[in-house]
């Protein structure tokens, strides 16, 4: 048996040696001048770390996601490399014999050569950003194969470390994939939302219309196969920019279910579509962040799937903003610091029908937040430059204007004047303090969470002092409470405001309040 792995060994060396020599002896016009530097390049970490630099400035938000994930598999490669892989195969470097002087690198690498430390790191890169980011993985891929065989090209590496390495780094990929979706399924726990009673259930999707946003972030990768597979009779339509309204209110009135994927923005107005036909709404996270889709307790396409065949639904209250003043006045001292908590109502308003004024609507709901001041200011200087110079510079470049140029907003809160940084107001309570909460464990206590940053000195330090004010509802910065409706006038003309992401100009004064257990949503047990 001894004898049997010898020789086995003896061959794999073998074969190993002539293929190293065989790549020796060949030549390819330009490689000597490409091939080694590649790799001196790739010394580090260095190429990939600057690769992800670039995508994480000039990116989307998915791809700079990738770029993250490729980072971290990187990380996860090189230390199993160096803490398990040199030390439990302390195979000798090949010897230079064959390899022309050219190629060879000017210092020599001292450590054991299996496996190949480089091929591990760029496969690794390249393996987590093509799991998010398929389009920029397939740019990624060729690159981290040249590099890859430049170990070999210059006589560094046998191609048995080369393959090893990359295997590697793929394994290190599809892990940090793997733990990513653990913890974004952690994030996505569900909340105490009250289970909704006769929601229709659609064993083969018959009587649900599922309109998608191609121009969301990830709608073309978010499970579409899934659904029609799963659901085949349930209606898919296509669309994308202006033509998302309309779709969503056409397939309102003629479907049992409205089904939406999309992002946040996409599944507000789903929402609105819903609310108006009285019908429930299927979720397909299909955007760059899906805020709502998570507080919820929905990771992905299979999750809607199967509530929608099962018949499981929740009532989740909705946040609604009625441009105009108010009939009755909200209780809020925005110096009180209180957190008065009224008890919802156990059956909930009933929901108005928003109706046309002029090309206008009465009403504007959202689902997740809605907000004046420094972030909706961001929000339009981002949506201005982003198709022209990118997401990523058109962000830093939005941050740098806010801050450098912002001024509060002088406003009316409940009949008092008082001048903001930023005003928020959540659909539900957020965890976490300051003007920048993370997330909500329940969707359905029927209740806005309220917070303001108050003006005076510079808008950065003030909404750093708000961020870091901690379990404080109050602060000479910052304030939040919770209220079942706010009553918001003096609005200067042309300030805008952000719901849900979308960017819209503010009213000169309006209300805003919670209704509890609003809109049905599918979710499974």
């Amino acid at each position: 048996m001894v004898d049997q792995e010898l020789t086995w060994q003896g061959a794999v060396a073998r074969g190993d040696r002539a293929l190293f020599d065989a790549v020796a002896r060949r030549h390819w016009p330009g490689a000597d001048r490409v091939l080694p530097r590649l790799g001196r390049a790739a010394n580090h970490g260095l190429l990939w770390a600057g690769a992800a630099s670039a995508l994480a400035v000039f990116g989307s938000a998915r791809t700079r996601r990738g770029a993250v994930r490729g980072m971290a598999s990187l990380a996860l490669a090189s230390a199993t490399i160096n803490t398990v892989g040199k030390w439990s195969v302390r195979r000798t470097r090949p010897l230079l014999e064959g390899v022309p002087t050219s190629r060879q690198l000017s210092r020599q690498p001292h450590t054991t050569s299996f496996p190949s430390g480089h091929s591990a790191s760029a496969f690794a890169f390249a393996a987590g950003l093509a799991l998010e980011s398929p389009g920029w993985g397939a740019v990624a891929l060729p690159v981290a194969a040249s590099v890859a065989f430049s170990r070999v090209y210059t006589g560094v590496h046998y191609p048995t470390d080369v393959l090893a390495g990359a295997a590697l780094g793929v394994a290190a990929g599809c892990t940090v994939r793997h733990v990513a979706r653990r913890v974004e399924r952690a994030r996505a726990a569900p909340g105490d939302e009250r289970p909704a009673a006769d929601v229709p259930a659609l064993p083969d999707g018959e009587g649900l219309t599922v309109i998608v946003n191609k121009g969301s972030g990830t709608a073309a990768e978010a499970g579409i196969d899934l659904l029609r597979s799963t659901l085949p009779k349930a209606e898919v339509v296509e669309c994308e920019g202006q033509d998302v309204p309309a779709e969503l209110a056409a397939a309102a009135a003629r479907s049992a279910v409205l089904g939406v994927c999309g992002g946040d923005g996409t599944v507000n107005a789903a929402a609105t579509a819903a609310l108006r036909a009285g019908v429930p709404l299927a979720v397909f996270p299909g955007g760059t962040l899906n805020h709502f889709a998570l507080d919820l307790g929905l990771v992905g396409a299979e999750d809607t799937c199967r509530a929608v065949a099962a018949g499981h639904a929740v009532k989740v209250g909705v946040g609604r903003f009625t441009p105009g003043p108010a009939r009755a006045e909200p209780a809020l001292d925005p110096d009180s610091g209180a957190t008065p908590v009224p008890a919802p109502d156990s059956a909930g308003p009933a929901v108005p029908v928003p109706r046309a004024v002029g090309a206008r609507e009465e009403f504007g709901y959202f689902l997740n937040n809605f907000s004046i001041g420094a972030y909706p200011e961001l929000l339009g200087h981002r949506l201005h430059w982003g198709p022209r110079i990118g997401g990523g510079p058109a962000a830093l470049l939005a941050s740098w204007k806010v801050l450098r140029a912002q001024r509060p907003v002088r406003l009316k809160l409940a009949g008092r004047s008082r001048a903001v940084w930023l005003l928020f107001a959540g659909n539900g309570t957020y965890q976490g303090s300051g003007p920048t909460p993370r997330r909500r464990m329940s969707l359905g206590e029927g209740l806005l969470d309220v917070r303001l940053v108050f003006g005076g000195g510079r808008p950065g330090p003030r909404l750093l002092a708000a961020a870091l004010a901690g379990p404080l509802t109050r602060s000479p910065v910052h304030t939040a409470t919770r209220l079942r409706s706010l009553r918001i006038s003096e609005i200067p003309a042309g300030t805008p405001l952000a719901y849900d992401g979308e960017y819209a100009l503010a009213p000169t004064a309006c209300v805003l309040d919670e209704l509890p257990d609003a809109l049905t949503v599918y979710r499974p047990r």
